[in-house]
């Protein structure tokens, strides 16, 4: 998939299919129709309340984008972090905000104990650095396991996210007041976003913007 430990390959760039031109506002989802200077939502937008303010992604999941989700989380190729990284704060550089702190969806202690690793927490310190911002890894913790989503309906992976993230107590401090910009490997449904942001709505947080690597596509 890659030449180095940096780039993507000639073949993996024709494959990649980036997001550009007219997007969803809240999702990042790419939409028909040429980009202009107001909000536009996709169906499921209109539909599913985002209690986050925008989003953004930087791939569609499939072909490259799905292969470098699933070897940045099954596949220990940390590495991405780097490139991907980069792509993703020159996708967010639209919601940068002065002050903002940078914090990735959180896994639970046992998926973290056998992954060794939370892939959201590398791409958003990534991210951190390439804009500049305060990053707090541990700013979120899951209380409890929940199954895989893969599967379930948009109403049963909200059913199984609700009450499921909380702010680490130690931070409360530090996230109050402060805008966010909350960052994951992949957006499905939104299910797991929504219940992130509204764990820092309740920690006393300011504004919540969503930056993703992938956007999985119903057509996709």
């Amino acid at each position: 998939m890659a030449e180095s430990d940096f780039a993507l390959c000639g073949t993996c760039w024709r494959d990649a299919h980036f997001i550009g031109g007219l997007t969803c506002d809240h999702c990042g989802l790419p939409l028909p129709g040429e980009d202009r200077e107001e909000e536009i939502l996709c169906d499921d937008c209109l539909r599913v309340a985002r209690p986050w303010v925008r989003g953004r992604a930087v791939l569609l999941y499939r072909d490259v984008g799905r292969r470098l989700v699933l070897a940045l989380k099954h596949g220990d190729r940390a590495e991405l972090a780097r490139p991907v990284g980069a792509w993703m704060a020159r996708a967010a550089a639209g919601m940068i905000r002065d002050g903002m702190i940078v914090v990735p969806v959180p896994l639970h202690r046992w998926r973290l104990f056998r992954r060794r690793y939370n892939q959201a927490a590398l791409l958003s310190g990534r991210l951190a650095a390439e804009a500049g911002l305060d990053h707090l890894p541990d700013a979120l913790i899951r209380i409890r396991a929940t199954r895989p989503l893969e599967g379930h309906s948009r109403d049963a992976r909200f059913a199984v996210l609700d009450g499921a993230i909380r702010a680490h107590p130690r931070h409360a401090d530090r996230l109050r007041g402060r805008d966010v910009l909350l960052v994951d490997d992949v957006m499905t449904s939104g299910a797991t976003l929504a219940a992130a942001t509204e764990a820092l709505h309740a920690a006393g947080a300011g504004e919540v913007f969503v930056q993703v690597l992938a956007r999985v596509a119903k057509d996709a």
